[in-house]
């Protein structure tokens, strides 16, 4: 069984059953970048739903149609998502995220790692 996956994007490990999900600094997400992540998540899923915990403080940026294949596509197998942001870049980018491309899957903005796995922790119990 696979434990972890890095790529030269992100890196995604599975803990307490809360997949986290890891931007590296400086990342621009395309469609390329946006399948390749959702592909490797995949693979480290292997069939199963996950609460997804993604920090979100190394993007630099996502394109209207990346935004809209991970907001779609890329929410396959998962049960809630806490994106980890910082103020203001990324926080402006998830909101941006979340307005326009209208997530499949509950998902809220947090400048907080405590606040995020709370949120997470507490959708299972809902």
């Amino acid at each position: 069984m696979i434990d972890h996956i890095e790529n030269e994007y992100a890196k995604f490990w599975i803990e307490k059953d809360i997949l986290y999900f890891v931007y590296k600094d400086g990342v621009f997400i395309d469609l390329a970048v946006a399948t390749k992540i959702v592909k490797d998540r995949l693979l480290l899923q292997q069939g199963k739903d996950f609460l997804i915990f993604c920090d979100v403080r190394g993007v630099k940026g996502a394109d209207k149609s990346a935004r809209n294949y991970l907001a779609l596509e890329g929410s396959v197998l998962t049960k809630a998502i806490a994106l980890l942001v910082n103020i203001p870049l990324t926080n402006a980018l998830s909101g941006f995220y979340i307005k326009t491309s209208s997530p499949a899957i509950i998902t809220k903005i947090f400048t907080e790692k405590q606040e995020a796995l709370k949120f997470l922790n507490n959708h299972t119990l809902t």
